[in-house]
């Protein structure tokens, strides 16, 4: 019987790991894949309080170090679902189940994709999902953007404060984005609007990305020099494993206020929590809210 259960060892759930173990919780984190999430493919964090310069894989092997020190434990396994049973949780994997009392779902989200050739390889070389993440390293230069939603508004007009000129791509001739916010980008000099317009091509040498194809709706194809191009097509919420037993919103994202699901005993934190701001430093607060709630639910 453990006291805690984290699901996920992102951020989120590292953070959450370190939390329960200082309140001397006995602590199991399962984690499909390796510890550190999204963060991991991040070359150079400088966001994050005292943290500067510091490589997302650096960043995320400290998290891990420290959770291990302090006496969690922590299992590469797949969650397949969790079973809630009043006072108990049952969490399968794909190997085994586990008994505990609470469980926290920290299991992120991952980035929608073009799927173009060369895509995967050429993250954090040219190819970015996060402008507040990764938008000060092209400061100066000639970046796109890709989307016509509020995220990839919202990263044109941050992005513009920062780089010399931004392209905004968008498939359609009219923005999903609220009106107020598309006003504001098409009020921004160094923003250009190529509308009707997809990306179909990613041009990069040995080392990085270079420029883009691309094509609009008749066909005609051109390219773009750019340093960088900000993929903000959407994100997806690794929680299908738990929708017969926790509601989620359309999309597959978690609302839970103070980190609480509506499930009593389970929580959620991180990325897939239904949330405005999805940076390193709300995942780590996240977990340790996350951790306080367990406690207080335990308590009762």
């Amino acid at each position: 019987m453990y006291d805690i259960i984290i699901v996920g060892g992102g951020p989120a759930g590292l953070t959450a790991a370190i939390y329960a173990r200082r309140a001397n919780l006995n602590t199991l984190v399962l984690e499909s894949t390796a510890c550190g999430g999204q963060i991991i493919i991040t070359p150079d964090i400088e966001n994050y309080p005292a943290a500067m310069h510091i490589s997302g894989l650096d960043f995320a092997s400290r998290l891990e170090s420290q959770a291990n020190e302090l006496g969690a434990k922590i299992e590469f396994e797949e969650v397949t679902s969790i079973k809630d049973d009043g006072a108990t949780k049952i969490v399968y994997t794909d190997n085994n189940e586990y008994t505990t009392k609470t469980v926290v779902i920290a299991t992120g989200t991952t980035a929608r994709k073009l799927r173009l050739e060369g895509e995967d390889n050429l993250v954090g070389h040219g190819i970015s999902y996060c402008a507040t993440c990764d938008g000060s390293f092209y400061r100066g230069r000639t970046v796109a953007v890709n989307g016509g939603g509020n995220t990839a508004l919202d990263d044109a007009l941050f992005l513009s404060n920062i780089v010399e000129k931004v392209y905004l791509i968008h498939r359609r001739d009219q923005f999903r984005g609220d009106a107020e916010i598309v006003e504001k980008v098409r009020a921004k000099e160094n923003i250009e609007l190529v509308l009707n317009t997809q990306v179909t091509k990613l041009i990069h040498d040995d080392k990085r990305l270079t420029g883009i194809e691309i094509t609009d709706n008749d066909g005609i194809k051109k390219e773009l020099n750019v340093g960088c191009l900000f993929i903000a097509i959407g994100r997806i919420p690794a929680t299908e494993a738990f929708a017969n037993t926790i509601t989620m919103l359309d999309g597959g994202f978690i609302d839970g206020e103070y980190c609480h699901t509506n499930i009593p005993g389970i929580f959620v934190a991180g990325d897939c929590r239904n949330k405005e701001v999805r940076q390193l430093v709300t995942a780590t607060s996240d977990g340790a809210v996350a951790v306080h709630e367990a406690l207080k639910y335990l308590e009762r």
